[in-house]
């Protein structure tokens, strides 16, 4: 059965780990009928959590979907992980959804990626709710929560409920907008207009000062309040939703997962309350055919059902017994089973064999999708996350979402020599279906290494390939790419000579070498004269001394920032070959090496720190410490400062841990490659 684009509401449910986000989940699909029990994340019995890695956790580690009808609506919701190292999966559904839920703690209050998470829904400028979970709990506290909230939101911020009682007595909600209260008792829903006498007064109160802040938004309304008349319920949604799209209102309600209290009065409040996807800011994209060109190239399409097919691969999952789904909006058009879209990426067709309506793990096939629908696809040719699916001919692409290059790295290796073409595969995969984490083959130390946003987050990829693919891994610490030159200018010799009673071996280079500023790389030079090595011959010496670098020095680094001249030599007309003077310019290099010997030299990064004011001396102290160079701070807004530095890059190889720790999970990381420079001498 396909549904209409305007019934349609794509829902995010965002916060920190452990606010309740899948208990919620569970509890909607309870209310709506989907389950006859709610699932728990600590039985691992959850529709969400369909992976045996968050079973073993107990916590989410990947995005999950539970598409389902709530009256007439149809509700796709997207359930990330709130574990700081899979902010990712965050930020994709914050990409595809219309609308976001904060879901909060009622006893901790707000937390880090609470705040993090509300800084990528603003730069997307996406409607944000606010529910506060828990309030069944001993401690809970809406006042002390809603007051933390509004401290670090502003103003905006517009509770539409109130709790009746807290903790133990905690059994529904009043409705500021209508000023009923709801009360649930053994799961049904009781609503009345007869408010409890211990939060009648209070309920009045807060009720005057909703109507106050909405009537606010639409002149229209604040004449009509301002000349004393009354203000219709309707009146006030109206208003309300229009706040809320426009993102200077964000209403906050309360209940509780575990015991479902209040959480229909919140699906039901997001279907009123929340756009459609037909109500928001097209999409950009990239190409031409479409209205709202700007001049970087950039267009727009918005959700309209009777456009052309459009549709972006948003996560791609592999499932053990259907294989890879791809989990796709539909931006434009409506899409048909079968259909035939180009993958823009590939350049190659993908036909849609199959639509699939999709609830954790279960599949539902259908027929149609409209425009805003989040649906599944299966046996897809060669997708990716990030794809875009476009009509023959058409040139349109969305821009892929850019994520933090990952800063935390191990290296891995199949421990049996059979599995390692199957280990490439297998990595590849694990990329493909997220792109958060880097593959990436050094040449240098010859490791392979998977680099993610933290050390859970690799643990957890590298789980799930072994228990996918059935490779048996060794890991072990990235090795430091260190590298060695000269610690002088000196002029050797190099001689190979060998007679072994037939065709023989000569050839003898004079060669001076001196030592290059960093990151000047190689350099031969040749100053013969006379002949004395045929100049066929010259080419020979370079090489075998490049050659010789790549051996190493005396610590088995290998050498760089070298400048080789070859002044003089020795050929036989007929002993002397190619091969013979490649071994005399690395001979001629290793009596340089014995002569003045080499200095280390380690990589060094450029680290960005992006934490708040008050730890800006923590870090600065802690890079200190590292032997990093602080080169300057800048400030980062919304009371942050970025700390600017080079540090070695052997001392911040477990630094995104440490950083999390020190910064309680408020420091974020930028790291990239920057120069060589001395190793200092051990102590």
């Amino acid at each position: 059965m396909t549904t209409e684009t305007d019934l349609i509401r794509n829902i995010a449910l965002v916060g920190h780990q452990g606010n309740g986000k899948t208990t919620l989940a569970e509890a909607m699909l309870f209310r709506a009928g989907v389950v006859t029990r709610p699932g728990r994340v600590e039985s691992g019995n959850t529709v969400l959590d369909t992976q045996p890695e968050e079973h073993d956790r107990t916590q989410s580690l990947t995005l999950g979907l539970a598409s389902f009808s709530w009256g007439d609506y149809r509700i796709n919701l997207l359930d990330p992980p709130g574990y700081a190292d899979f902010v990712g999966d965050a930020t994709t559904a914050l990409r595809v959804a219309d609308v976001a839920v904060f879901v909060i703690d009622g006893v901790s209050g707000l937390q880090v990626n609470d705040e993090l998470l509300w800084q990528v829904a603003g730069e997307r400028s996406i409607p944000r709710i606010l529910f506060v979970n828990k309030m069944d709990k001993e401690r809970a506290s809406f006042d002390v929560v809603l007051a933390g909230i509004r401290d670090h939101f502003g103003s905006g911020v517009e509770p539409v409920d109130l709790p009746v009682g807290e903790a133990s007595a905690f059994t529904g909600v009043a409705d500021l907008l209508t000023e009923h209260v709801i009360l649930y008792d053994s799961g049904s829903a009781n609503t009345s207009d007869e408010l409890p006498a211990d939060i009648a007064d209070r309920e009045h109160e807060q009720h005057e000062h909703l109507v106050e802040d909405v009537v606010e938004i639409e002149d229209d309304l604040l004449s009509k309040y301002l000349d004393g008349e009354d203000i219709s319920v309707a009146e006030l949604e109206h208003a309300l939703r229009a706040g809320f799209a426009a993102g200077s209102l964000w209403p906050v309600l309360c209940g509780s997962a575990v015991d479902a209290i209040a959480v229909d009065r919140l699906l039901d409040f997001v279907c009123r309350i929340a756009p459609a996807p037909s109500e928001v800011p097209g999409i950009e994209v990239r190409g031409d055919g479409v209205a709202k060109v700007r001049g970087d190239g950039v267009a727009e399409v918005r959700c309209d059902p009777s456009g052309d097919p459009l549709a972006y691969v948003f996560k791609t999952q592999t499932d053990e017994y259907v294989g890879q789904v791809a989990l796709v909006k539909i931006l434009s058009g409506t899409v048909h089973a079968d259909d035939v879209l180009v993958n823009q990426r590939t350049g190659a067709k993908e036909r849609l064999h199959n639509l699939l309506r999709v609830l954790g793990s279960k599949h539902t096939a259908i027929d149609t999708a409209e425009a805003g629908d989040i649906v599944g696809a299966i046996k897809l040719t060669d997708v990716s996350t990030g794809d875009t699916l476009a009509p023959i001919g058409s040139s349109l692409t969305v821009p892929p979402i850019v994520h933090r290059r990952p800063v935390y790295g191990i290296a891995v290796a199949a421990e049996s020599a059979g599995d390692e073409d199957k280990l490439a595969t297998a990595l590849a995969e694990l990329v493909s279906d997220d792109p958060t984490l880097e593959v990436t083959r050094d040449s240098e130390t010859h490791q392979t290494v998977v680099r993610g946003a933290g050390d859970v987050h690799v643990q957890v990829a590298l789980t799930r390939l072994k228990r996918r693919y059935g490779i048996t891994l060794q890991t072990e610490p990235v090795k430091i790419a260190y590298r060695e030159t000269l610690l002088g200018t000196v002029e050797t010799e190099g001689r190979h000579k060998k007679q072994s009673g037939g065709h023989g071996q000569f050839g003898v280079a004079t060669v001076r070498f001196e030592p290059l500023p960093r990151d000047e790389g190689y350099e031969f030079v040749d100053e013969t004269r006379g002949g004395v090595i045929p100049k066929s011959l010259i080419p020979a010496v370079g090489k075998g001394i490049a050659e010789s670098m790549g051996r190493g020095g005396r610590h088995g680094f290998p050498l760089v920032d070298l400048r080789a001249t070859v002044l003089d030599g020795k050929h036989h007309s007929v002993d002397s070959d190619d091969f013979s003077f490649r071994m005399a310019g690395a001979l001629a290099l290793r009596a340089a090496i014995d002569k003045v010997g080499t200095l280390v030299l380690e990589p060094v990064d450029h680290v960005e720190v992006t934490v708040p004011s008050a730890l800006q001396g923590d870090v600065m102290a802690d890079l200190g410490r590292r032997r990093g160079q602080i080169e300057g701070t800048e400030p980062a807004g919304d009371g942050e400062v970025t700390v600017i530095a080079s540090v070695p890059t052997s001392e911040v190889t477990d630094y995104p841990v440490a950083l999390r720790s020190m910064t309680h999970g408020r420091g974020r990381l930028a790291l990239s490659f920057k120069c060589y420079q001395e190793r200092p001498e051990p102590r």
